[in-house]
């Protein structure tokens, strides 16, 4: 079970953590460290394949950088191809946001590390909306039960997650 490998390779933390959002927690979950153990990467892809059974999607994108890796492992596992979103335009390079190939028109699911107010996923819906991209959902591993899933709603996207806060306490 997903929630349990979580906990076995340290990615669920106890103590005073500042988070993304600004709020303070007295857990943090670290999806690196589960990201960058090949079981649980796979594992994680594998759990996330299975919700996109009757989905059109032709694009996966992660923002950079929690989320790179589950988007690879996401690809590798389904043959979709990926972008990664870029927390801002570089000032060099071609200067796009987008890091991969992108066609206006085309059904993107959004994966994420971790969501607590949504804050992180709405710039990337930004990016990818600016590109006239069409995103509906977001795969989350761990949704914090922080108001993500009503902020997004509002947003017109579904926030699915792996494993919920309330199912790791």
């Amino acid at each position: 079970m997903l929630k349990d490998s979580l906990i076995e390779c340290g990615a669920i933390k106890f103590g005073k953590f500042i988070l993304t959002s600004g709020k303070e927690s007295k857990y943090y979950v670290d999806i690196k460290q589960a990201s960058t153990n090949p079981k649980v990467l796979k594992e994680i892809a594998i759990e996330m394949s299975k919700l996109m059974v009757d989905d059109n999607i032709d694009l996966l994108a992660g923002m950079e950088l929690g989320a790179v890796p589950l988007a690879v492992a996401l690809s590798l596992e389904t043959n979709i191809p990926y972008v990664i979103i870029r927390k801002e335009k570089p000032g060099h390079g071609t200067g796009k946001q987008l890091v991969g190939s992108v066609q206006p028109g085309q059904n993107v699911l959004v994966v994420e590390d971790v969501a607590t107010t949504g804050g992180s996923v709405v710039k990337a819906l930004d990016a990818l909306r600016a590109q006239e991209l069409n995103v509906d959902k977001v795969i989350v591993v761990v949704d914090r039960e922080e108001g993500a899933a009503e902020n997004l709603k509002d947003q017109n996207i579904q926030l699915i997650p792996l494993v919920k806060a309330s199912d790791l306490k």
